[in-house]
């Protein structure tokens, strides 16, 4: 399967904006939310930092409980509906949300932050240096000994036994179709998706960068990150989570 490495710069819009909008229900935002302020423990009203973000849903979730949250991701049209829904979400007025259009290693923030979590399908789209140089964005920007928490289906050992052959998925009035194909030379999952609305067909590819669990706590460690005496993770299938509290310098 042929994908740019770059591909994230341009893969999130139209079609895959509209489904990720549609894919969930409130009731799960919510119960995800739950999850991030029960590990983040951050202080009432304390600031979090969502990366990426989308179309910022966990954002006024989080911002709806009291907590001022910023977030950042690469695509406009996701932050353009990020922002419209912030508006229009009861109890999650504007001041407590703030969306910034930038790369989600650019994090200029240093020591801003009381929590962080990057959730959903967001990790592992770049090289190793450049997963790392995330990782290592997120734990400048954290206040000392603040927690991250990341969520990714990338971890090896709970990837190769959740892959399925051809899946279909519906969010709305688009289907979906995905192919997924693992190139252990690379390390890689090469994905090929088929959105299908209207009648209308359209295929778009990614690649993600997939470690063991091991691999991926050696790159938190690197990136300034603790990993909690119970190794910080929590199935939550098809992805795991880890749970890392940053290190005094």
């Amino acid at each position: 399967m042929n994908v740019d490495t770059n591909w994230y710069e341009t893969f999130f819009h139209g079609v895959a904006v509209d489904l990720w909008r549609h894919a969930l229900p409130p009731e799960h935002t919510n119960r995800e939310a739950d999850d991030i302020e029960r590990v983040l423990a951050a202080p009432p009203g304390g600031e979090l930092l969502d990366v990426p973000c989308g179309h910022g849903r966990l954002s006024a979730a989080l911002a709806a409980r009291g907590y001022r949250v910023t977030g950042v991701d690469l695509s406009a049209e996701a932050l353009t509906h990020a922002r419209a829904g912030a508006s229009a979400t009861e109890g999650a007025p504007d001041a407590r949300l703030s969306f910034e259009h930038r790369d989600m290693r650019d994090l200029p923030w240093p020591n801003r932050f009381d929590g962080a979590f990057c959730f959903g399908n967001s990790f592992g789209y770049l090289d190793d240096d450049g997963n790392l140089a995330f990782l290592r964005s997120v734990a400048a920007a954290l206040k000392p000994r603040a927690r991250f928490v990341l969520e990714t289906p990338m971890v090896l050992e709970s990837l190769l036994t959740q892959l399925k052959d051809r899946p279909w998925f519906t969010a709305g009035d688009i289907h979906l179709l995905v192919n997924n194909s693992y190139d252990p030379a690379r390390g890689r999952l090469d994905i090929e998706y088929t959105f299908v609305r209207n009648g209308t067909t359209e295929i778009r590819r990614s690649t993600h960068r997939a470690y063991t669990f091991r691999q991926l706590m050696e790159l938190m460690d690197a990136a300034g990150f603790s990993i909690e005496p119970d190794h910080g993770w929590t199935r939550a299938i098809p992805a795991l989570r880890l749970v890392g509290t940053r290190r005094i310098a």
